[in-house]
């Protein structure tokens, strides 16, 4: 798979001018540590979870959907947040909302929600995704360098509702300016695996 890049989609802008100062909503009166989007708040960031660390943070910007599947491609906005209470582990959440021409908001897009889990060498990583649609993903995959990681699925479980998902690719990385960038390849609906998802996504907090 080829670096992340994004194509026919403009760039965000780099990282909001207050984004050390901000966070993700927080529960201050839980009994047990809330989770973090920002270093500075917080928890300790787990030593298991260092190889992950530029990943922490609340991320927004434009991505674009295309498969042979769907009328498209079709421009999303997207929010992802990577947070940690501590613990070996990020969770991680996105939620997408479809664009229109003029860059309108039409409507709610896909939702997802997960865990990223770190092993003890550093490198590899088992990561946990469950969407909105139905479809649950593990993956495995490695940190390529200190900027950029890529998983791949192991098993994907559908509800008798779901899309026919078989296989997902993707890859992540800090690019220029210091955005995250990530594109996803993926096999479904009789498709072979190609590209699907591709989004530039700038730091809004953390």
């Amino acid at each position: 798979m080829s670096e992340p890049q994004i194509t026919g989609t403009p760039a965000p802008t780099h990282a909001a001018p207050d984004s050390p100062q901000r966070n993700r909503p927080r529960w201050v009166d839980l009994p047990v540590e809330d989770d973090t989007a920002n270093l500075r708040e917080g928890p300790d960031l787990h030593d298991q979870c260092l190889g992950l660390l530029p990943l922490v943070g609340v991320w927004r910007g434009l991505g674009e959907v295309d498969y042979p599947t769907i009328e498209g491609p079709q421009r999303f906005g997207q929010q992802i947040v990577f947070a940690h209470d501590g613990r070996p582990f990020l969770s991680y959440e996105s939620r997408s909302w479809l664009l229109g021409p003029d860059g309108e908001v039409l409507r709610p897009a896909a939702r997802e929600t997960g865990f990223w889990r770190p092993q003890p060498d550093g490198r590899e990583i088992e990561v946990l995704i469950t969407h909105a649609t139905g479809i649950s993903e593990i993956f495995y995959g490695k940190a390529r360098d200190l900027r950029s990681w890529e998983i791949e699925t192991d098993a994907v479980v559908r509800t008798s509702s779901a899309k026919d998902v078989v296989s997902s690719h993707r890859l992540y990385g800090i690019v220029d300016g210091g955005d995250l960038a990530y594109v996803d390849e993926r096999a479904m609906e009789g498709q072979p695996r190609q590209p699907h998802l591709s989004a530039l996504l700038s730091r809004v907090a953390g």
